[in-house]
């Protein structure tokens, strides 16, 4: 039997009212106040069973010893409490035997009795039971040891117990009834921790998911370090080397995620605005660790045939940085069902950065072509922009418009005589390049 009351000193934190971290680096847990201790069915059938004092006092004097020998027993059948019951733990666990057990014989003895509206002992160990299941909640054990522990603490106490009840000249009634108690007891106790610990895994994963989505909106923005590593650790989430932001469809994420790594982080909503362009629409960012170097390869197979935007991988406390490329990149024309690689784009992405002073340039850059004809313009651009990427090489130029190269000799010499020594200014040719190298919007 594992459950102290309340006066004894164990590892368990009291319910409190639902609090905020405000940057102190407490991790924020929303409990239920506790519940206060009813008359529980054990209660009422210990009372029935009026142990003369002379037994009750003979039983508790051998208390310390079952309580050793019920620790012993749990440390050897439930091997997940081999390590947590050894040293201080130990000891708390077994004065905890020794108060439930005591508390039984104060119920059960025919001198005892609660006062109406006064607590009894078996109904504060039950509330304890839901302490220790919230406990072992934010330990991270399953309850499911726990429950064994009680198990195996109810069966060796009531070994103990009614060995030393016979030696006193116990009835057989009295421990059929004894027994009967006993087992009542453990299963209102699993029930409490079983409950304690649904409580506290449900308000810890609410809150787990709250603080990552702090971290997540953290990240994109580019919080400073010391926030974000804060944010990390009240997320309980362990930071990677580098993340890789990838942009993909709102209603696809959640698939898309599930093929990633487990600690990929992601934000389906309410995706914060990039300087200079507008918060992506109906889109989800999902942050990828440790996808850079030959592992992006991977990501990149990963993705096929799904509509994303792949940013650079960057150390995570710059995954801004990535977010924003990848944001920028989204306005790119691409075929539906393709993955655009950001890193694979980085000349398109500067061109495309801004649009204004990129359409300014290119008025300006192309101004002696305005007097032409749409269709002539267009021919002479296209023949300028394969010269000057390929250096002059008429045949090479030819080969890349699919035209006779005489008719590459024709068109240059026509543009010559718009451009005039503009072709040969490095400034001018450079502006060229840029204007040449952007489609018209």
């Amino acid at each position: 039997m594992l459950c102290a009351a309340n006066k004894i000193e164990v590892d368990v934190v009291p319910d409190a009212p639902k609090t905020r971290s405000q940057g102190s680096g407490e991790r924020t847990r929303a409990t239920s106040p506790p519940t206060a201790p009813a008359a529980t069915r054990t209660a009422a059938q210990a009372a029935e069973l009026a142990l003369d004092e002379q037994t009750a006092r003979s039983l508790r004097a051998h208390l310390p010893e079952v309580a050793e020998s019920v620790i012993a027993a749990i440390i050897e059948e439930v091997p997940s409490y081999s390590a947590p019951f050894q040293g201080r733990m130990g000891r708390v666990i077994e004065q905890a035997v020794r108060t439930s057990l005591d508390s039984f014989l104060d119920a059960a003895s025919a001198a005892s009795g609660a006062r109406e509206g006064e607590e009894t002992s078996i109904g504060v160990g039950v509330q304890a039971a839901e302490q220790l299941g919230r406990a072992e909640a934010r330990a991270g054990r399953p309850v499911d040891a726990l429950l064994s522990a009680y198990r195996v603490g109810a069966r060796v106490s009531w070994r103990e117990v009614s060995r030393m009840a016979v030696a006193q000249g116990a009835e057989a009634a009295t421990l059929g009834r004894f027994a009967e108690v006993v087992f009542t007891y453990i299963d209102e106790l699993s029930a409490a921790s079983v409950a304690g610990h649904n409580a506290e895994t449900h308000t810890a994963e609410r809150a787990r998911i709250v603080n990552l989505d702090r971290l997540v909106r953290s990240l994109l923005v580019g919080a400073p370090e010391t926030r974000l590593v804060e944010a990390a650790q009240l997320a309980r989430w362990t930071p990677a080397r580098t993340l890789t932001v990838v942009l993909v469809a709102g209603e696809r994420a959640l698939n898309t995620a599930a093929m990633l790594d487990p600690r990929t982080l992601s934000l389906g909503e309410d995706l914060p605005p990039v300087r200079g362009l507008p918060a992506p629409d109906r889109v989800a960012a999902l942050l990828v660790p440790d996808a850079g170097g030959r592992a992006r390869g991977a990501l990149l197979d990963l993705l096929s045939g799904r509509d994303a935007v792949v940013g650079p991988a960057v150390p995570w406390t710059e995954a801004d940085r990535s977010y924003a490329r990848a944001v920028r990149a989204a306005v790119l024309p691409r075929e539906s069902g393709t993955v655009l690689d950001t890193d694979a784009h980085l000349a398109q992405i500067v061109l495309a950065a801004d649009p204004e002073t990129l359409a300014d340039l290119r008025e300006s850059a192309l101004a002696p072509f305005a007097d032409l004809t749409e269709g002539s313009a267009e021919r002479l651009a296209e023949t300028l922009r394969a010269w000057l990427l390929l250096q002059g090489r008429r045949e090479l130029v030819a080969e890349a418009l699919h035209v006779h190269p005489q008719t590459v000799r024709y068109r240059m010499g026509q543009v010559r005589e718009l451009l005039g020594d503009r072709l040969q200014d490095p400034d001018a040719v450079l502006e060229l390049v840029l204007a040449l190298s952007a489609r018209p919007s």
